[in-house]
């Protein structure tokens, strides 16, 4: 079989482009005649090996074209643009031009674990004598319970004197409960049968070390002058409250 094409441009499947004169096709291979003015030369080249092959529309016969792209092994496409017809040599793994599905993809499963949000109590704490002094949060705490309270607001100590929960580290104060912790600063208790007080300040987060309710209070000796009250929020981790 022979076929007549002039400008024919052959790319090869390792990225070289030849030009030449391909003049038959036979038994899988194109031979190509090349011919630089003073001789020519031959050489041929597998389907394999070849990408595509664009013809110059002007010297390619439409019928020579029509049989070259008509191989037994039916492994070349022919594309028109403009007036060059390009065959791409390959097998063709989708005929139908049937657009190829994209390949599902699901999201990544959430494997983090969702936290529970804290049980909160909002509680405030009398800064005077009243029940002697403490005020009961409405919570019982449970050994090994993690508890985070932070205190807020101001309260008057007498004699003109205001503190925050963190209290003042300059009054002294012999009576208090927690004597190295600043006077008029926020404290608790868990139980009523013991004297752990614990010095909460503008925040601490701890765990029980026994079972019992909270109770919450001020640092000092003397309460009978003192007025006002803390806002206070306890929040309680509800892992650790079975």
């Amino acid at each position: 079989m022979t076929v007549l094409a002039f400008g024919d441009t052959i790319r090869l499947k390792d990225g070289r482009i030849i030009k030449g004169k391909i003049i038959s096709f036979n038994g899988g291979k194109f031979t190509v005649l090349f011919d630089d003015g003073t001789r020519q030369r031959q050489m041929n080249y597998s389907a394999d090996e070849i990408e595509s092959i664009t013809f110059d529309a002007d010297s390619t016969p439409t019928a020579n074209v029509e049989t070259l792209n008509q191989t037994p092994s039916g492994s070349s496409d022919k594309t028109k643009i403009g007036n060059d017809t390009i065959i791409t040599v390959g097998q063709n793994k989708n005929p139908d031009n049937t657009p190829t599905p994209s390949p599902k993809v699901s999201p990544p499963a959430n494997t983090s674990a969702i936290t529970p949000a804290p049980i909160t109590l909002n509680v405030k704490v009398l800064a005077d004598n009243t029940s002697n002094g403490w005020t009961n949060s409405g919570w019982v705490a449970r050994k090994g319970q993690k508890i985070k309270i932070t205190g807020g607001g101001r309260v008057s100590l007498g004699n003109g004197r205001l503190t925050s929960p963190g209290g003042i580290a300059s009054l002294s104060d012999s009576g208090k409960l927690k004597k190295d912790e600043p006077t008029g600063g926020l404290i608790a208790v868990i139980g009523d049968d013991n004297n752990d007080f614990i010095f909460i300040g503008d925040s601490l987060e701890f765990v029980a070390a026994r079972d019992g309710a909270l109770f919450l209070g001020v640092n000092e000796g003397n309460l009978n002058d003192n007025s006002g009250a803390f806002d206070v929020k306890i929040e309680i981790d509800p892992e650790t409250s079975n």
